[in-house]
């Protein structure tokens, strides 16, 4: 995590209801995809439980950042709702893109975390589990069908929601890869987009639909899958949100109703600067400049878009030896 001028420091928490928590399950060799009783809730609830799944996040990060045993300030984050996985299947996670710090209680000097991590991963992640757990055992909004009606008995009901506080609940924390740019890049790709972006579709043909995806368990290698158009629309599919539904919002001093004060704040209780590092700065952009022209016309040159070498590996072509049929 590396401190950016005038700015906090950026950790990215990812709090994700992960397999262990219930939400996929593994693929079919027909790779249709087989949902969990707590995933087939969010189908059915997707309101209700994805409203549950930003409550519980930020209440945990808050608590917990506010504790004098971990942090003792105030945080303020954004969160960002996504639904999918590389393959389109459904994997409801939260993204809360943190500063590394907060505002102590008086509000009056900016704290920075103890941790090289920010905040204990495994103290977010049962606080997590017990507020999630308990909000959707008192919500009387969700709906059961189908194979889920027997659920709809409040005994019944608990006596399902129970072995879940057994189980370990993922809470993902780490620093920005590529930096805090990188970051706000990634998220930022999926404002107005949902579960695909066109650069990763290779070809429609043969009433089949071909897509990049990228392998977390081998290396981030890149693969494609080829699916079917109906199951490639069924996936996609899964990914809408009810109307209206507000899939990024934030929270702390970077609430709506309160940036206007605390942002200002935060900027002048950060520390500043130093004046030799932005003289360095400057100079070695001068000298830059002089290299930016067309090796052919000898035309200056303008950057359209930075890349990290992470994006640089996301957009470069796929590995051909690893094609689905």
């Amino acid at each position: 995590m590396q401190a950016k001028t005038g700015h906090p420091r950026l950790a990215n928490a990812s709090a994700c209801l992960a397999s262990q928590a219930g939400w996929p399950e593994s693929e079919s060799a027909s790779r249709t995809i087989r949902f969990t009783p707590l995933c087939l809730i969010a189908l059915q609830n997707k309101r209700v439980v994805y409203d549950l799944l930003f409550r519980a996040s930020a209440e945990t990060l808050l608590e917990v950042a506010r504790d004098p045993k971990h942090l003792g300030a105030e945080i303020g984050f954004f969160s960002v709702l996504h639904t999918w996985n590389q393959k389109l299947g459904l994997h409801p996670h939260v993204h809360c893109v943190v500063p590394a710090g907060g505002l102590s209680p008086d509000r009056k000097r900016w704290i920075k975390p103890r941790y090289a991590f920010f905040l204990p991963v495994k103290v977010l992640s049962r606080v997590f589990r017990g507020k999630f757990v308990a909000a959707l055992k008192r919500e009387e909004r969700l709906r059961f069908q189908g194979s889920l009606t027997p659920l709809a008995q409040p005994k019944t009901f608990a006596a399902w929601l129970r072995p879940l506080f057994r189980k370990d609940w993922v809470v993902y924390s780490k620093r920005p890869f590529g930096g805090p740019e990188y970051v706000l890049q990634y998220l930022g790709r999926y404002t107005h987009r949902v579960a695909i972006s066109n650069h990763r579709l290779i070809s429609f043909a043969d009433g089949k639909v071909t897509f990049r995806w990228r392998d977390s368990a081998h290396r981030n290698e890149q693969k494609l899958l080829t699916l079917s158009l109906d199951e490639f629309l069924r996936r996609f599919l899964l990914h809408l949100l009810p109307k209206r539904f507000v899939r990024i919002r934030n929270f702390g001093f970077l609430a709506n109703r309160r940036r206007a004060t605390s942002l200002p704040l935060c900027f002048q209780l950060l520390p500043s600067p130093s004046a030799p590092q932005a003289r360095q700065d400057c100079s070695t952009t001068d000298g830059a400049k002089d290299l930016w022209r067309c090796p052919q016309c000898a035309g200056p040159m303008v950057i359209i878009e930075r890349l990290t070498p992470a994006e640089i590996q996301l957009r470069s072509p796929p590995l051909p030896v690893s094609a689905a049929a």
